[in-house]
């Protein structure tokens, strides 16, 4: 049996391509394997504005948001422990743990109720 050329290139197409996907698969081993990345959630009924890696961009996290950043070896995050509160704004750093799940939470160890924090937590 022949193969004719047009076979031979679909042939040939077909391993590319699983080439590719043997790839695909190979980096997001890698990804898990480094600790793949680190997964933020608020949890508190208003927005957290955020900022990252020493970064003056304000970033904003909506209610009920899920944010996943790629892995970088100790990322810092600074937020407002106020979230949102009018007229007060205080940034509060934070080193963020590879592979790791963090949530804004209502802070119960201040004296102002609608303190926040971030807290770890099991995936």
């Amino acid at each position: 049996m022949a193969i004719t050329a047009e076979k031979a290139q679909l042939n040939n197409q077909s391993i590319l391509q699983n080439f590719g996907l043997g790839e695909e698969i190979d980096e997001q081993a890698a990804e898990i394997i480094s600790g793949g990345s680190v997964t933020i959630r608020n949890t508190i009924g208003r927005f957290v504005l955020y900022r990252l890696d020493g970064s003056t961009q304000t970033n904003r996290l909506e209610p009920g948001q899920e944010i996943n950043l790629p892995a970088n070896d100790g990322r810092r995050i600074e937020f407002d422990m106020y979230a949102g509160s009018p007229n007060l704004l205080l940034y509060r750093p934070y080193t963020l743990a590879d592979g790791q799940r963090y949530e804004f939470q209502s802070n119960t160890d201040t004296a102002r109720r609608d303190d926040i924090d971030m807290y770890p937590v099991n995936s």
